[in-house]
């Protein structure tokens, strides 16, 4: 049973939750309405969100594109120059994946193979177990570097496979 249902079959409802509820529906008529009225202007947040999100996603594992290629690389169908363009680009790839297949994703092994896939585009580890360290090691301006997070060794990443043997959804 939902909470929506508790709610409804409770016979006192509490005063804030009464209150919490209206605020609730009333925003949700207004996000409706703007959504009918600016729909420009959604396209242009939700373009934003998504660039944030993949330069920033991408900038944490050192991927950078120059500044100019951004917007062509993650909202058009661009030749890519590089393989940190290549990332970007599949960044962008797998959120759209997310957002537009989300009800039919389960969160298993194959799913996660294919975003892997989908982020790591045509090189030649896409879709599989890594099979050496990958630590993310931050460079000072003096030279000087240490491993800012450790990534988990191979042979815990192969015997820890995501339920491989019971894995028997669909993606």
């Amino acid at each position: 049973m939902t909470t929506i249902e508790k709610i409804a079959k409770a016979e006192t409802l509490p005063t804030l939750t009464a209150m919490y509820l209206a605020d609730i529906s009333e925003s949700r008529g207004k996000q409706d309405l703007f959504t009918a009225q600016a729909p420009q202007k959604l396209k242009v947040l939700r373009e934003h969100a998504l660039i944030q999100s993949a330069v920033s996603s991408s900038r944490i594992e050192g991927v950078e594109i120059d500044q100019v290629r951004i917007n062509p690389v993650i909202l058009g169908k661009p030749i890519l120059k590089n393989r940190d363009e290549e990332e970007v680009y599949g960044y962008r790839l797998a959120l759209n994946w997310i957002h537009n297949d989300h009800k039919n994703i389960l969160i298993n092994e194959k799913a996660i193979i294919n975003l892997h896939k989908l982020v790591k585009g045509k090189i030649w580890d896409a879709g599989k177990f890594r099979e050496k360290p990958s630590n993310i090691i931050e460079t000072y301006p003096n030279g000087q570097s240490r491993i800012r997070f450790k990534t988990l060794e191979h042979q815990k990443i192969v015997s820890a496979k995501i339920g491989r043997a019971s894995c028997r959804e669909r993606v």
